[in-house]
């Protein structure tokens, strides 16, 4: 899988083909139910896209692909390619074409060797939410999708070039870290002073 630097990939969607006049494959290339992206000292760390995500998205030229890399099998420019939101998520209805390399990717489909979607995108805004118990990262805005992805296997958040999950949380569990310091500095400010008072009321009686 072809990683590129900058870029966010995920595979939270689902793909299928349909049976129709050519090779047409439909699925969601993302949704908007909370997902866990990895766990981490106890902590399990979670992202959500909201609904209104891609409201503002440039999808001008959004293309399709096998695994995020090689030859363009459909793009939104011509025409192949159609997304649009709905309750649930992306969704998307791809025209592979007649080639024999969109047939290959059509029946790896239809056969269920590829499952699930993917898709890459820059976001525009985002916050992080600490329950106490998760984080979750909020994303707010899209600010543009480059591809869409039939995918075998997860793009892998540990990459050298990507964009890694646990980097995205780093200023949240810093805060999280810096309270917990804080909140001890205060036991124990709040211990000390007990203590001292009870000496006095020793050392006066």
């Amino acid at each position: 899988m072809a990683i590129k630097a900058n870029r966010e990939y995920r595979n939270t969607g689902v793909l299928e083909s349909r049976e129709d006049n050519g090779y047409i494959v439909e699925g969601y290339a993302s949704t908007f139910e909370p997902y866990l992206l990895f766990k981490e000292g106890g902590i399990e760390f979670y992202e959500k896209i909201d609904e209104r995500a891609f409201d503002n998205t440039d999808m001008t030229d959004v293309i399709f692909l096998r695994d995020h890399e090689g030859a363009v099998m459909a793009r939104t420019k011509n025409g192949t390619i159609e997304l649009s939101v709905d309750s649930h998520g992306l969704k998307s209805k791809t025209d592979l074409g007649l080639t024999e390399r969109s047939r290959d990717m059509y029946e790896d489909i239809a056969v269920r060797n590829y499952t699930q979607m993917s898709f890459s995108f820059i976001v525009d805004d985002d916050e992080y939410i600490d329950d106490g118990e998760k984080i979750t990262r909020h994303i707010k805005s899209i600010e543009k999708i480059f591809d869409i992805s039939a995918v075998a296997f997860p793009a892998n958040s540990g990459t050298d070039i990507g964009i890694s999950y646990r980097s995205l949380f780093d200023g949240a569990i810093e805060q999280r870290e810096a309270e917990r310091l804080k909140s001890e500095m205060i036991a124990k400010a709040k211990a000390r002073l007990r203590l001292r008072l009870k000496l006095e009321e020793e050392h006066g009686n």
